[in-house]
């Protein structure tokens, strides 16, 4: 997200696969990864007050988001992850969520067709009973890493 004129992020979403901006990128395998996390965050509240709300997947701390990686002159390495309909627990906030992968779909991901990627973004979203949520009282732009939110447990978790 931009402010005041910023540069572009080194980091975006791809919630459009037509959008001709990843023509080349979604296409070619090569420019595919995984994006390991632990949370992904979502704005919460009214607008001007909106906080940091934590996703978690139940029983699994790491897990891969559906990403594309390309090095460029300007920027260096840039990335960007796909999104896809959110779940019920996410859809309050947000009506994307990433496009979480699971173990054995990894290689499926980075080496499989343009079908394979459309497939993936338009599949069902994961259940919402596998989620976890930590709703924080962190400034959605405060910069307050997860783990720093997770375990203050300052506020309830879902």
């Amino acid at each position: 997200m931009r402010h005041n004129g910023e540069p572009p992020s080194r980091i975006g979403l791809v919630a459009d696969l037509t959008n001709p901006l990843w023509n080349k990128t979604v296409i070619d395998p090569r420019y595919r990864c995984l994006i390991p996390l632990t949370h992904f965050a979502n704005p919460g509240g009214p607008k001007g007050e909106k906080t940091r709300a934590w996703f978690s997947v139940v029983r699994q701390p790491l897990i891969a988001w559906a990403g594309f990686c390309r090095n460029t002159p300007e920027f260096g390495p840039v990335f960007a992850g796909m999104t896809m309909t959110a779940n019920e627990k996410v859809r309050p906030y947000n009506d994307r969520m990433p496009a979480l992968l699971k173990p054995d779909e990894y290689e499926r991901w980075r080496q499989g067709t343009i079908q394979d990627v459309i497939e993936f973004q338009f599949r069902e979203p994961p259940p919402s009973d596998g989620f976890e949520i930590l709703h924080t009282r962190d400034r959605w732009r405060s910069g307050i890493p997860p783990s720093k939110a997770w375990a203050t447990r300052s506020n309830m978790l879902i």
